[in-house]
């Protein structure tokens, strides 16, 4: 909810916050960019684009300001994603006709065409060329956030030192709110893409609020006050994360210059309260010593600068970590602690807990994890290098740290197999891609075909697991010895040989079964023509008898 507040209030909250005087320059300064991104997050390209936008910020620090409307069908959430389209997003996309994403407005000015819509190529030059020019309004803003009730209070000042050839101006105060953790097609995170500058609301309207006179020496001072929700479209406000855009535009078109501000926080209850807000999930442990992660906020009025951290696994020892640093109001950080043994059970629980502060009630947190599959003795593996194949690397290093097989890099997209004979113990698997985007595919099978660790790619620079091994080393039974599959690659269909009566299971690298038949003639022949192209295992039975072969499909 907006709140316009009245000049006597306006000066008490002044006052109270201590605002400055003026936060706005009063001689005649350059524009500033303000780059609106239309954007998405199954776009494959809007990665670029922000890594683009980012850039010319970055080039030029206290003049660029960004601004990321999720909108448009790449912004349609599938079921269970987050949702973060804003209406007035939705409603500037259709004013501007926007079709192609990623696409963005440079101070939404007509560079070309009859469009201020431009595509990611010309976001540089297009800022360049604002940036070199001179601005008849110099904007400046500033805000604050209570964090007793949520209510954030923003401070706009606005001098022209020229004219504007519009007797009416726009004043617009967007809402943003970055580190919003999500997925991000052609980000190559997974669901850990962060979504920076997103816009949650437009405090102004979609449109701003007028602004008149707009002639040399008007001195513009306005303060609105709005309650921040829990939520936007169900996704989590994080208070600290919020930004703020200022910006003045001459009609709806043609923004003049604008100005940006992180809050500064009141109404906290303490003085001292630091705030175990979580454990970072922990991968299934077979009993390898674990460094577990604890996010921590500060959630008093006082600097964090240091705590003592308490942690123990299933009840056992506890051990304990000084944490030193600096963070400032509802600012957090995750903490790796050292390593800790523990005995590994079905269920674990990792408890930490915070030395005693002014809140008491908020010191603990604790995660758990479960026990890691155990495998035979014989594990396979089957790598597809992908199409960065110099970029990775792996290793399998047992309980002490001993390096029991390595391997990479590769070309690309090749295809590599390995087999190893491992003793009774816990085992750890890494995958390393230099590049960061994490193109490679690995599936790790034991001798009854259970998966012991698969990843499909999409891990950025690096993925593991645990697993564990009874050192039993799997024999293929005679009655299979003969049993063959052909051809290999394969388009639409393959032939097995010699395995009359099997049942025959396909999995993709995943583990998931894809096709399936049972009781099959001598050479029988199997339909994957609806598989994609890639590696798959074929597992083949007859009664305790198994085999497992690896199947290429191919175009």
């Amino acid at each position: 909810m907006l709140k316009k507040l009245p000049a006597v209030l306006v000066f008490t909250l002044l006052t109270a916050f201590t605002y400055a005087q003026t936060i706005v320059n009063t001689t005649p300064e350059n524009k500033n960019v303000v780059l609106e991104e239309f954007t998405g997050i199954h776009c494959v390209w809007c990665p670029e684009g922000h890594a683009i936008a980012k850039a010319i910020q970055d080039n030029n620090p206290g003049d660029v300001f960004l601004i990321n409307i999720h909108t448009g069908g790449f912004a349609v959430p599938n079921t269970g994603e987050p949702d973060f389209r804003v209406p007035d997003g939705n409603g500037i996309r259709s004013f501007y006709g926007v079709t192609s994403y990623p696409s963005g407005m440079i101070n939404r000015h007509i560079f070309s065409g009859s469009s201020p819509v431009q595509g990611r190529g010309t976001w540089t030059s297009s800022a360049n060329q604002i940036l070199g020019q001179n601005s008849y309004v110099n904007v400046g803003v500033e805000a604050v956030i209570d964090v007793s009730n949520n209510e954030l209070t923003v401070h706009v000042e606005a001098y022209y030192t020229g004219n504007s050839p519009q007797a009416t101006n726009k004043l617009n105060v967007a809402l943003l709110q970055n580190n919003t953790l999500g997925p991000q097609t052609g980000g190559n995170m997974g669901n850990e893409y962060v979504h920076m500058h997103r816009l949650v609301d437009l405090i102004t309207g979609q449109w701003g609020e007028d602004i008149s006179p707009t002639t040399t020496g008007t001195f513009i001072d306005e303060t609105y006050t709005y309650t921040i929700p829990a939520m936007y479209n169900n996704v989590p406000v994080e208070l600290a994360d919020m930004e703020i855009v200022a910006f003045m535009t001459e009609t709806q078109s043609e923004t003049l210059s604008g100005a940006g501000a992180f809050p500064t926080y009141t109404g906290f209850a303490n003085a001292n309260d630091a705030y175990a807000r979580y454990v970072d999930a922990i991968e299934d442990q077979c009993g390898i010593d674990i460094t577990p992660k604890v996010n921590i906020q500060n959630n008093g009025s006082d600097p964090l600068t240091n705590v003592t951290i308490n942690y123990s696994v299933n009840g056992g020892a506890t051990q304990s970590y000084n944490w030193s640093g600096n963070l400032t109001s509802l600012q957090d950080e995750t903490i790796e602690l050292p390593a800790i043994s523990y005995t590994v059970q079905a269920v674990n629980t990792v408890e930490v807990t915070l030395e005693n502060d002014d809140n008491n009630a908020n010191n603990i947190a604790s995660g758990t994890f479960d026990a890691a599959v155990e495998g035979t003795g014989t594990v396979h593996m089957i790598l597809n290098s992908g199409t960065g194949g110099s970029q990775v690397t792996w290793d399998l290093i047992d309980s002490s740290g001993s390096t029991i097989a390595s391997g990479g890099p590769y070309a690309n997209n090749e295809t590599f197999t390995d087999t190893f004979s491992l003793a009774a113990d816990c085992y750890r698997f890494t995958v390393n891609d230099s590049g960061g985007d994490g193109g490679a595919s690995i599936v790790l099978y034991d001798s009854n075909n259970d998966i012991m660790y698969n990843v499909g790619g999409n891990y950025g620079d690096k993925a593991q697991g645990n697993f564990s091994s009874n050192g039993v080393l799997g024999i293929v039974d005679n009655v299979l010895e003969g049993v063959r599959i052909y051809p290999n690659p394969a388009q639409s269909q393959f032939n097995i040989a010699n395995a009359e009566t099997a049942t025959v299971e396909v999995y993709n690298l995943l583990g998931q079964m894809v096709a399936t038949k049972s009781n099959i003639s001598n050479n029988q022949q199997i339909d994957v023509s609806r598989l994609q192209t890639g590696t798959y295992l074929v597992k083949i039975s007859i009664d305790k008898a198994v085999k497992v072969e690896r199947l290429v499909i191919s175009n």
